[in-house]
């Protein structure tokens, strides 16, 4: 094997990146069809990157890759990157085609905008904790991409960070990231499973959109707002279940989602979008644990009278310690044929007043008791128990029901008890130990 070298030494004043005098080298070898360049980077000024370089190695002393250091670099296939690099430029190594590897030192606290974007070769990424920021478009575009881990540091994801990166199987998003920006992993089609951590509080809009592989995503309580289109076109979805902690849930959130069959809501209070299920064909079905526990506490209370009246309520299913309501669609023709798929809320709406109003007839029981107990306490020793139990009557107890307006809107609100000259005030509702149970109509 024939093989030539040539050493270049010559004398660099670097003016952005580091500011002192050093030496630059670099070292050609060329054998049969094959050719290597080696390169020695020690920052940005005079020194000129060659195009067909190979192999790069950082200089121990380098804080900063510049921007557009190694753009449209199509020979690099490997980079060494030194401990002690703080951040990585603005297109620093964008459209490196045959890059396969890149590991981030702990040191690096941040990865500029479309720093490794169009690396299409690039399967795998190492990024280390101490790493606080992904630019946008950071990752865009590598194809070859299979998993990537994000340390608990880092605190938001750039926009489209990982778009269009097709070959992605596996995303791990650690506790500590707050927000998923807007089309982070857009179009990220190999993706199958998401857990987004406690600690984020927003999805933005297109955030997981045309994932079509997508199948299980864990929303873990804590999340506030789910954006519009954030999981839009996700095909192969099939289930969904939205903790209490979410407040709202914008229009399109999950557009086309065509597999979803059904959506668990843990608040039915939820602020949720008119189209925010357009066009979820086989979507059928809203479950509502909190109702389903309320549900299953009346009945255990012993007020099964309520069962044949939830059976009247056309299309409810409550069996089984699941309640759930039937979704209502209305489809519109303006251009584009649209599925407008929503809670109904009219059934909704029937069902919450109904179980309201069985905790009411509960409640008016704890009242009887309390006046029972009261009475005992007062009473002598040797005084029969069934004496002093005080009754409420049905009409006090009809009456009580009608004053809450029932079967409109009812909230169970305990504030602090109020007392005068020692005396508990419950003008509706119970002194039960140190609290006040009052049951209020809510308008």
């Amino acid at each position: 094997m024939r093989r030539e070298s040539i050493s270049i030494s010559e004398q660099v004043y670097i003016k952005k990146c580091i500011s002192y005098i050093m030496f630059m080298s670099y070292t050609k070898y060329e054998y049969n069809d094959r050719e290597e360049v080696k390169f020695e980077y020690v920052g940005y000024g005079l020194q000129t990157v060659p195009k067909d370089v190979t192999h790069v190695r950082f200089h121990p002393s380098l804080l900063e890759v510049c921007n557009n250091a190694f753009h449209s670099c199509k020979s690099l296939r490997e980079v060494v990157l030194n401990s002690g690099l703080r951040e990585i430029g603005e297109y620093a190594f964008r459209d490196c085609t045959v890059l396969q590897s890149i590991n981030i030192p702990s040191t690096v606290t941040k990865i500029g905008y479309t720093a490794f974007h169009g690396c299409s070769s690039l399967t795998e990424v190492v990024l280390n904790e101490g790493l606080m920021e992904i630019g946008d478009s950071a990752f865009g575009g590598c194809s070859a991409l299979q998993s990537i881990t994000m340390p608990s540091t880092v605190l938001e994801i750039g926009s489209a960070a990982f778009s269009y990166c097709t070959g992605l199987r596996e995303a791990v998003l650690s506790d500590g990231l707050k927000k998923i920006n807007q089309s982070t992993f857009q179009f990220c089609s190999s993706l199958q499973s998401i857990i987004i951590p406690s600690t984020v509080t927003e999805i933005e809009s297109e955030a997981f959109a045309y994932c079509d592989n997508l199948r299980h995503v864990v929303l873990n309580y804590g999340i506030k707002r789910i954006k519009q289109y954030a999981f839009g076109d996700c095909t192969s979805l099939e289930r969904i279940s939205i903790p209490s902690t979410v407040i709202e849930i914008e229009e399109y959130a999950f557009n086309n989602c065509t597999n979803v069959r059904e959506v668990v809501l843990y608040d039915e209070k939820i602020q949720i979008g008119n189209k925010a299920f357009n066009r979820c064909s086989s979507l059928e079905r809203f479950s509502f644990p909190s109702l389903s526990n309320r549900l299953n506490y009346v009945i255990k209370a012993g007020h099964t009278d309520i069962e044949p009246k939830m059976d009247d309520i056309p299309a409810v299913e409550w069996r089984s310690g699941e309640l759930s309501i039937p979704t209502m669609r209305r489809e519109i023709e303006i251009r584009l044929w649209n599925d407008v798929v929503k809670v109904d809320k009219e059934k909704l709406n029937k069902v919450k007043g109904l179980i309201s109003y069985y905790e009411m007839k509960e409640a008016t029981t704890l009242f009887e008791l309390a006046l029972w107990k009261a009475s005992i306490d007062q009473a002598d020793d040797e005084i029969n128990r069934d004496e002093c139990r005080i009754g409420v009557p049905g009409p006090v107890k009809d009456t009580i029901l009608q004053l809450l307006d029932y079967p409109h809107n009812v909230n169970v609100v305990i504030p602090s008890p109020r007392y005068k000259d020692g005396a508990c005030l419950a003008p509706i509702g119970a002194c039960l130990a140190s609290s006040q149970l009052i049951y209020k109509y809510s308008s």
